[in-house]
């Protein structure tokens, strides 16, 4: 990060483990005053405690991001002690298959209300104080998930492609008012969320390194950041793909 970040504030969901985890020790290396918020007190304390031990700057506050007053209400806090958000790093996510037989629909609902309204509720947090102030920088984890349906992560996929649809929208609706939005896309990351994984997962990659591309993507205040590059170009070659062979291909993914 630049010195220009030094003493600016970054308000991270999903903190408690993952790039969320790694992100947040990578900002404050920078220099910002991070705000850390997940659903798990004791992560969120240790971590906060590391930032702190290492002279950067830290906070935490617990919240379900799909308790809307609840995040809000957390959020706030956030800023009002550490002061005005600079950048929001939406990254609280959930994954879990989409089945059919029977189907899992509350499990889905669920996932959906954590990846795209996680996303919407801790956007309206901190979007009106910074189109007052006429500055600011929004960012949300998406997933190159959102660039291709994929058979046994129907749920998933469509939520990530909901999350960078709404941040696309709002990228060209804030482009006059001061605000940069940028829309995260990585592929596969070690975390706890894709150790669950039973399918092979191309270039997998670990949180830290992550966390580094995703600062430097952050600080050009790219509109989208696909990453890795290769998986990306996997993942849009997929989409050209007919269904049958897809089908064949993954057919150990989803039974």
């Amino acid at each position: 990060m630049s010195r220009t970040e030094a003493g600016k504030v970054a308000i991270l969901t999903g903190a408690s483990s993952g790039i969320g985890h790694a992100l947040a020790k990578e900002l404050a290396r920078g220099g910002f005053k991070v705000g850390l918020l997940a659903r798990r007190r004791e992560p969120l304390e240790q971590l906060a405690a590391e930032i702190k031990q290492a002279g950067g700057a830290a906070d935490f506050e617990t919240a379900d991001v799909t308790d809307r007053p609840g995040l809000l209400a957390a959020i706030h806090r956030l800023t009002d002690r550490l002061g005005p958000a600079d950048l929001l790093v939406a990254n609280a996510g959930a994954g879990v298959p989409t089945d059919i037989e029977p189907m899992n629909v509350p499990e889905v609902e669920q996932m959906i209300r954590v990846n795209q309204f996680g996303v919407i509720y801790a956007i309206e947090a901190v979007l009106p104080d910074m189109l007052k102030r006429k500055s600011g920088h929004l960012a949300a984890v998406s997933s190159l998930a959102a660039y291709k349906g994929f058979p046994g992560q129907a749920g998933y996929c469509s939520s990530k492609a909901a999350v960078k649809m709404y941040m696309d929208s709002l990228r060209i609706q804030l482009r006059s008012r001061g605000i940069a939005v940028t829309t995260i896309c990585p592929g596969f990351v070690k975390t706890p969320m894709t150790a669950a994984h039973k399918f092979p997962m191309p270039f997998l990659m670990e949180p830290d390194e992550a966390a580094r591309r995703v600062a430097r993507a952050l600080r050009r205040k790219k509109k989208v950041f696909n990453f890795p590059w290769p998986m990306a170009r996997l993942v849009k070659f997929c989409y050209w793909v007919p269904d049958w062979i897809m089908a064949r291909a993954t057919r150990h993914t989803h039974g």
